[in-house]
């Protein structure tokens, strides 16, 4: 091909992108991204359901130890409750609300965010039974993912993980801790008493991540912790401060800054860059001391920018932030959460950006960067797929999704089992019930995607992609 003809595909594509940008509708992203939670309920559902091809399910899960651990989130396509992704997931979009509650009322999404939040911190508090004894998942990860069947219909092991002080789990119980005490800001002006019992909790769990310390593997090998405990603890401790004002957590961060590493993602596993970007902004507030929190989150900040003399993350062709090939946008939206809080941040220091070597990014490119993510995700790509279910023209039709790729139960009121799923599974047609607003792996390191049930890791979606989008849809409409 020709120079000249490069050139002109270029520039055919940059005006096609640009035209695409131009016509996002951030509102319309942010309430669906919000909407997805309520098809990933378990549990008996409220008169309020807006995602009506879901129904009732779980509703026994406990009873095999005489506790009621009904409710919460399926994390995934699964119907598993994986506890610590789930409290991350509640500590993401209540992080959102807290940084843009103003952009989130303004669209009318702000009791819908708060059910949301609930819904996930309600399941936290039933499975924290007692000072010492923390529930932390409910189904057998092995046998639920041999079987393809509704959560409607599910009839695989409910079975029970639990930690306790003889056996230890301080990341999930950290996590829990971290996601109690973000909720327990949210609710203080809604619901003062159940904000006070959130705090409670919080505390109390964080005292049983902390003083029986121990690393999580139970929920290995779906989520294993491969980071340790000490960034949760730091997460939490965090956000403990922030809820509580309680000096004796400040003083546990200020403490153990040693713990602190420069990292270049945030996700379920690794929080120090949640951590670092919470107190980082307590050290722009005066807090000097905290000066190592505010150098490793810059670091990330210089980690995932294009252009810094440190990045240490690729991009795709098309310019998506590329960190690793399973479920790939979990890090991208995670991402762009921190990247808008930062700018947000920084925009009214002194400094107005962030110095990576010979590169200056000011909080204006760092949000403009942020920004084009969020774009990337929504359609404007190569592939000029939107990856957000039900969000434009074309986006994916054949979910990793157990109960979005068999007919609703409302629709289809027999029995379908375990084996009988699978017809489903491999009928090549697209779901019957669409997932609006679930965000999916994404697209490869070449900004390919194939629209197939089988590739989980870039067909399946999680409430923790969704969690992170939330507060960077949210960022958009300031």
């Amino acid at each position: 091909m020709g120079h000249g003809r490069v050139v002109a595909c270029v520039l055919v594509l940059w005006c096609f992108l640009n035209e695409v940008v131009s016509a996002i509708d951030y509102e319309d992203a942010l309430g669906k991204s919000i909407l997805f939670f309520e098809g990933q309920r378990s549990g008996k559902l409220p008169t309020t359901q807006r995602v009506t091809w879901r129904g009732d399910s779980a509703l026994s899960d406990g009873q095999l130890e005489g506790v009621n651990l009904t409710g919460g989130y399926y994390d995934a396509g699964d119907n598993v409750k994986f506890v610590w992704p789930m409290a991350y997931s509640v500590s993401l979009l209540s992080w959102s609300l807290i940084e843009y509650q103003q952009q989130i009322s303004s669209a009318n999404q702000l009791a819908y965010l708060q059910r949301a939040i609930r819904w996930g911190t309600d399941f936290i508090i039933k499975a924290h039974l007692s000072p010492t004894t923390f529930y932390t998942q409910v189904g057998d990860g092995n046998v639920d993912h041999q079987c393809w069947e509704r959560p409607e219909d599910m009839d695989t092991s409910r079975k029970l993980y639990k930690i306790t002080s003889s056996s230890p789990g301080s990341e999930a119980a950290a996590e829990a801790a971290a996601a109690l005490a973000a909720a327990s800001i949210v609710f203080k002006t809604v619901d003062s008493t159940y904000s006070a019992k959130l705090s409670s909790h919080s505390q109390s769990l964080f005292d049983l991540a902390d003083k029986y310390r121990g690393s999580y593997q139970v929920s290995c090998p779906f989520y294993c912790s491969y980071s340790g405990y000490q960034d949760e603890l730091l997460w939490a401790a965090a956000w403990l401060y922030k809820a509580s004002g309680n000096r004796s957590y400040f003083s546990y961060v200020v403490n153990n800054q040693g713990w602190s590493q420069a990292m270049s993602e945030f996700s379920w596993d690794n929080k120090f860059v949640g951590a670092q970007t919470l107190l980082a902004k307590e050290y722009h507030a005066g807090k000097t001391n905290l000066l190592k929190y505010k150098t490793d989150a810059e670091s990330f900040i210089c980690a995932v920018m294009p252009g810094s003399s440190s990045t240490q993350v690729q991009g795709t062709p098309g310019g998506l932030l590329f960190i690793r090939d399973s479920s790939n946008l979990q890090y991208v939206t995670s991402s762009t959460l921190v990247l808008f809080i930062y700018s947000k941040t920084i925009s009214s220091t002194q400094t107005g950006g962030v110095q990576c070597g010979s590169t200056f990014f000011s909080a204006a490119k760092i949000k403009a960067f942020a920004k084009a993510q969020v774009d990337y995700i929504l359609g404007a790509n190569p592939k000029q797929i939107s990856y957000m279910v039900g969000f434009g023209t074309t986006y994916p039709t054949e979910l990793h999704h157990r109960g979005s790729s068999i007919p609703s139960i409302k629709t289809l009121d027999t029995k379908v089992d375990c084996n009988g799923g699978y017809t489903y599974y491999n009928s090549g047609r697209p779901n019957p019930n669409t997932h609006v607003g679930a965000i999916v792996g994404g697209p490869d390191v070449n900004d390919q995607f194939q629209n197939a049930r089988s590739d989980y890791s870039h067909s399946e979606p999680t409430t923790y992609i969704n969690a992170a989008f939330v507060g960077s849809a949210a960022a958009l409409l300031a």
